[in-house]
C-alpha cells in the first residue's frame, strides 16, 4: 500500500468522523549541543530564536536542557528558559528537559513550576531527571556513586506532588530535606496557595538511556510521560516501551503510545547529497566526533549505537551514525526513514528533532521549515494507540 493511499483512508475517516484522530506530532529536544565558547549570549537568543520559529511552523513541544557544568550543554535553569519562550511564543509547549531534582529543593521547585504553569496558560511540560554527569554532581557535593541522586530524585518528586495536591498542613520528614507546610493564618491571610493551573499538575516526564530502561519502567509505574533518548537504533527503542509496558503492569496503569516521545537527529535538504553535506559538515558531526562519542565511551555505553554485536566501536563513525541512525535527507528520504522507524517500534506519539547550531543560523531554520512544510504533513496517517489495559502485578 503507498503513502499515497494511506493518507488517503485517513482523510476519508477523519472527514467521516469514523474515529479520534491525533497523528504523531513533532517537537524538538535541545540539550543544547554547541562548541564551548563562541557567542554565548548570542547562542542564547538563537535558542529563543528557534523556538519562536517552531512556533511559527506548528510544532507542539520542545525540551530545553539543563546541566552546571558541561560546556558543551551550557543551560543552567530550564525553567527560566522555558517562562522567555512563552512569552515570545502562541501554541508550542515547552518543557524542562529536565529539572535535575537532586540539585534542588522541592519546596522552591513546586512553587516555580506551579507559577511557571500559570504564566504559560497551561503549556509547560514538567521533565524531571537524577542527573548524570560526575561533575555536576560533584559541585553539589552529592554521592552519585552511592546512588545518593536516584535517592534525592525520588524523595524530592514525591514532595513536590504533595505540595500540588494536599490542601491540609503537612510535614515532609525525609533522607534529604525536612519541612513543615504552616497552620494557615487565615486573618492576615497567610498560608500555601500556589497551585498548578493544569489540574493536578504539569504532565511528568522522564527520559530514559539504557535498554529496558528503570526510568522508563518508572514511567510506566506512575503514569509518567517516558521520553527515548537519541542515540538508539530501532532495536534498543523497543526495549524501552517494553520497560513502560512492564511499570505499568505493575500498578495497572494503561500506558499510551501517544505519550511516547522519541527524540533523534533529524536533517532535511533539498536532496540527500545537501542533507549529508550539511549533518557530515556541520554540527552535527562536531558534536558527535568532539563531544558525544566520548561521553558514551567513557560511561561504558557506546554499545547503545551498536544494532548487533558484530559492530565494533571504531565502526562507530560519524558517517556509520548518519546513514544508520540520524535521520538524514531529502525530505521524501526523511519521511520514508521516519515512517519505517515508526513501523520498527510499533509507534511513538512525538518525534523530537534533536537541535544544534549551524553557521549560518539560517541553514538549521530552512531546514526545519522543509520538515514542517514536507515531510510532516505526509505522515498525517501515523496514529499512535493505547496499549491494552494492564493488570496489576499481585
Amino acid at each position: 500500500m503507498t503513502t499515497a493511499t494511506k493518507k488517503e483512508q485517513y482523510d476519508a475517516a477523519h472527514s467521516l468522523g469514523l474515529r479520534e484522530i491525533e497523528p504523531m506530532k513533532y517537537g524538538m529536544f535541545s540539550m543544547p549541543l554547541r562548541p564551548p565558547g563562541g557567542d554565548v549570549t548570542g547562542n542564547y537568543h538563537r535558542d529563543i530564536q528557534t523556538y519562536v520559529h517552531a512556533d511559527k511552523l506548528g510544532y507542539t513541544e520542545g525540551w530545553m536542557g539543563e546541566h552546571y557544568t558541561i560546556p558543551w550543554e551550557p543551560i543552567p535553569a530550564s525553567d527560566l528558559f522555558a517562562a522567555t519562550v512563552f512569552a515570545q511564543t502562541e501554541q508550542i509547549r515547552v518543557g524542562t528537559g529536565v529539572v535535575l531534582l537532586p540539585m534542588h529543593d522541592p519546596r522552591l521547585v513546586a512553587l516555580r513550576i506551579a507559577y511557571l504553569d500559570h504564566l504559560s496558560k497551561g503549556r509547560l511540560n514538567f521533565g524531571i531527571g537524577a542527573g548524570g554527569a560526575p561533575t555536576d554532581f560533584h559541585f553539589f557535593d552529592i554521592n552519585y556513586q552511592e546512588g545518593e541522586h536516584r535517592e534525592r530524585m525520588r524523595e524530592a518528586i514525591g514532595a513536590i506532588k504533595r505540595l500540588w495536591t494536599e490542601d491540609d498542613p503537612f510535614e515532609h520528614n525525609g533522607k534529604f530535606w525536612q519541612f513543615k507546610v504552616p497552620e494557615p493564618m487565615p486573618q492576615i491571610p497567610l498560608y500555601h496557595h500556589i497551585r498548578p493551573y493544569q489540574d493536578p499538575h504539569p504532565p511528568i516526564a522522564v527520559a530514559g538511556l539504557h535498554k529496558y530502561s528503570e526510568s522508563l519502567a518508572t514511567a510506566g509505574r506512575e503514569g509518567w510521560h517516558p521520553m527515548s533518548v537519541n542515540y538508539l537504533p530501532a532495536a534498543n527503542l523497543n526495549t524501552h516501551w517494553e520497560a513502560v509496558k512492564q511499570g505499568a503492569a505493575e500498578s495497572g496503569y494503561t500506558p499510551s503510545r501517544k505519550e511516547w516521545r522519541v527524540a533523534r537527529e533529524i536533517f532535511v535538504g533539498k536532496t540527500d547529497a545537501e542533507a549529508r553535506e550539511h549533518a557530515l559538515n556541520g554540527g552535527m558531526a562536531q558534536a558527535y566526533n568532539d563531544y558525544m562519542y566520548n561521553v558514551l565511551k567513557s560511561l561504558g555505553v557506546v554499545d547503545l549505537y551498536k544494532e548487533n554485536e558484530d559492530i565494533k566501536d571504531e565502526d562507530l563513525t560519524a558517517e556509520y551514525i548518519c546513514d544508520n541512525i540520524w535521520i538524514v535527507g531529502s525530505p521524501d528520504t526523511v519521511t520514508e526513514k521516519l515512517r519505517k522507524l515508526y513501523s520498527e517500534t510499533g509507534g511513538f506519539g512525538t518525534v523530537l528533532q534533536v537541535q544544534y547550531v549551524y553557521e549560518p543560523f539560517q541553514t538549521w531554520l530552512d531546514n526545519m521549515t522543509l520538515f514542517a512544510k514536507e515531510v510532516m504533513p505526509n505522515l498525517a496517517d501515523l496514529v499512535p494507540e493505547a496499549e491494552e489495559p494492564a493488570a496489576a502485578a499481585q
